[in-house]
């Protein structure tokens, strides 16, 4: 019998990993190792998962080229300020030396041994890195920006060119480093969600107080959670009540009361009373954990746009080394004036580097959905972002979406003789035994209650209860009108307007009716309106309920395209037609009974993601706090990151391409190449942080 053989799998924390090319060369360094079975880099979350026996020490060698630091995943990364890194320290040195140079450059001449050892100790301090990694790829054939940039600079040097070079070189340095900050500050909404829950929690077990490691704490242990403090595991309130800040988790920016038996999110903030907290999730299973898992994993699949970058820089940077021989060898041949033309060529080989190409649509997607993160929304990858930039139409499930998902009460028509107040505690006291959903939503609105009993339930017409010797009816108007009453046509239209309405009577008197639905959310008429000022063309509900209820709820909200008494199967079919009609289609449901159709459309979002797993894995998108006024936040995010794509490629080629237009008259020089690529690197990076600004 053969025998199993499982493979070690660990995951690491990764510093200093600043650009998709050396990530790409890092990732297969340590595929070339013998011992790493599996290997999965996410360049967006700086997070590595290798199979097999390796050791930290390799995996740090395999990086060495740009001194990437490893760290075991629970293990927190030290944080080290962009100012006090040793590339931003480098190329400090790299500066001085320059300004130094350039000043002896003029003073003594350009060739003086002096200027030429301060432009070299420029060129070695800011590029060594990039020297070492460019000669070891030339070696290989292998031609990425710092194998351009390293042919470049030796080719300054040898026609004498040494304070061009050391200019581009800390140029590129500078590039290099703002590359860096970019990502990391992308990086950021990921490390703070980390940082959110503690590490250390106290908890009560077996009657003592005892502190310890949140991974040691079980399930069923007992959290005491301090007011000030932050909860640190998922759990229910076992005793205490207080208002929790759960901003970090769902985004809402009002503290939700909290008392025994609700729900409480590890990383949220404890803000006035002690709670006792009952842990029902172990450490790894949290909402922030999975949020976390969810984005790192969002961050890792490319978008479309990304994908498209990718394969042209493959072919971009062969066809620039080309188009660099051709100006060098051509124009020389014809005008033997070679030191001009070989100069230009190495100036196309700088102006041709893919950097800011490269970097244009990682750093805009990891900043978007890390900002949507921040702000309670939940995008499981690129292709999803941008996908829902594109969408054209928008349907709504009714019920928990459009509507609170639960009734309440809305009106009462009490009959002459008898206050509201007054029906609205007759019906309470009698619905006060009743576990029916209705009945709570009417003893909800009753202070006081009349001491009932012999309470009885009949099927399909109400309750009934004695109330101080008087037998008391809540029941349906049918019901009412078998006992003799006739309810005004108020109560009716109640009922056409799809709400429950029942009757309050005795066997000698009708006291009133009151009025009970699944009311609207406040904000959905702003939604619909905000969806179709950005430029949403259709909204539509797809609902099971009935046609009448649906339409009213649908005049209400300023809807016009109701699909009403779905089954599941039904909603699939709705939405198919709806992308045959309008294109790109996003369904918004509560992500369990609308999962076909959430499944079905080119973008799935869930309501209400913060603690309920199947909207985490079913929806494409989450909206954690069950806020819809998220929906157009998203979407206006969405689709400015498409443009913001759209912008850093344009960007980046056409400030290239006016650079190699200079090659015509001669003009282009290593200066006007240098200041082309940063300037293109620096544009596409602010570009894209532009996203953190989005609000909802």
């Amino acid at each position: 019998m053969r025998k199993k053989v499982f493979q070690l799998s660990k995951t690491y924390r990764l510093e200093n990993l600043s650009c998709t090319s050396c990530a790409a060369k890092f990732e297969q360094n340590i595929r070339n190792l013998p011992e790493a079975k599996n290997v999965e880099l996410n360049f967006g979350a700086s997070k590595l998962r290798v199979d097999g026996n390796v050791s930290i020490e390799a995996l740090e060698k395999a990086g060495a080229f740009d001194h990437i630091r490893v760290y075991p995943e629970k293990q927190r990364v030290p944080h080290v300020p962009f100012y006090k890194r040793r590339q931003t320290v480098e190329t400090a040195i790299s500066f001085v030396f320059l300004l130094v140079g350039i000043v002896a450059s003029f003073q003594l001449g350009e060739t003086h041994p002096a200027s030429i050892g301060l432009f070299g100790a420029s060129m070695l301090i800011g590029g060594y890195r990039m020297f070492t990694t460019g000669l070891k790829n030339l070696g290989r054939l292998e031609f990425d920006m710092k194998t351009l940039m390293t042919i470049a600079i030796i080719g300054a040097v040898i026609i004498g060119e040494w304070r061009e070079g050391a200019v581009v070189v800390f140029l590129f340095a500078i590039s290099e480093a703002l590359e860096s900050f970019s990502m990391n500050k992308a990086r950021q909404s990921i490390r703070s969600l980390m940082d959110l829950a503690p590490s250390r929690a106290l908890i009560q077990r077996d009657g003592e107080l005892i502190e310890l490691e949140t991974e040691d704490i079980r399930i069923g242990d007992v959290l005491i959670v301090k007011p000030g403090q932050k909860i640190a595991m998922d759990g229910t309130v076992l005793r205490g009540e207080s208002a929790v800040n759960q901003a970090a988790i769902t985004g809402e920016s009002i503290p939700a009361t909290k008392q025994p038996g609700d729900e409480v999110f590890a990383g949220t903030m404890n803000e006035e009373g002690a709670l006792e907290v009952t842990v029902t999730k172990r450490v790894e299973d949290t909402t922030i954990a999975k949020i976390i898992h969810l984005v790192e994993e969002a961050q890792a699949e490319k978008a479309p746009s990304q994908q498209f970058v990718d394969r042209f820089a493959k072919y971009y940077t062969p066809a620039i080394i080309a188009v660099a021989f051709l100006v060098a060898l051509v124009p020389g041949f014809v005008t033997g004036n070679w030191d001009l033309w070989v100069y230009q060529g190495l100036a196309v080989l700088v102006v041709g580097c893919p950097c800011a190409l490269v970097v244009s649509t990682p750093v805009a997607i990891v900043t978007a959905i890390g900002n949507a993160a921040r702000q309670g929304v939940l995008i499981k990858g690129g292709i999803h972002l941008e996908e829902t930039g594109r969408i054209q139409a928008v349907a709504f499930d009714k019920t928990g979406t459009l509507t609170k998902g639960y009734p309440e009460l809305t009106d009462v028509l009490p009959e002459e003789g008898y206050t509201r107040e007054e029906v609205i505690k007759l019906a309470a006291s009698v619905e006060s035994l009743s576990q029916h959903p209705l009945a709570r939503a009417i003893t909800k609105q009753a202070p006081e209650l009349y001491p009932s009993e012999r309470f009885q339930s009949l099927t399909g017409k109400g309750v009934h209860a004695e109330i101080g010797g008087t037998r008391i009816r809540v029941g349906s108007l049918k019901w009412a009108e078998e006992h003799g009453f006739h309810a005004p046509e108020a109560a009716y239209r109640l009922q056409e307007s799809g709400k429950s309405a029942m009757a309050v009577f005795s066997g000698k008197h009708l006291f009133g009716v009151i009025g009970v639905a699944d009311a609207i959310r406040e904000e959905s008429p702003r939604i619909i309106q905000a969806l179709k000022d950005i430029g949403v063309q259709q909204t539509i509900m797809l609902t099971g309920d009935h046609p009448a209820t649906a339409k009213a709820i649908a005049a209400e909200i300023g809807l016009t395209d109701i699909r009403a008494g779905l089954m599941p199967e039904d909603k699939l079919t709705a939405v198919k037609e709806l992308q045959a009609q309008y294109g790109r289609v996003a369904m918004i449901g509560d992500g369990i009974n609308d999962a076909p159709a959430l499944a079905a459309s080119d973008i799935g979002i869930a309501m209400g993601g913060a603690g309920t797993d199947a909207a985490l894995e079913t929806a494409d998108i989450a909206l954690m706090a069950d806020d819809l006024e998220k929906l157009p936040y998203t979407i206006r995010l969405s689709r400015k990151t498409l443009r913001i794509i759209k912008e850093n490629i344009i960007f980046a080629l056409a400030l290239k391409i006016l650079a190699l237009l200079l090659i015509i008259p001669g003009w282009l020089t290593l200066w006007i190449a240098i200041f082309a690529d940063m300037g293109a690197t620096l544009l596409v990076i602010l570009n894209a942080l532009r996203l953190v600004k989005v609000q909802k």
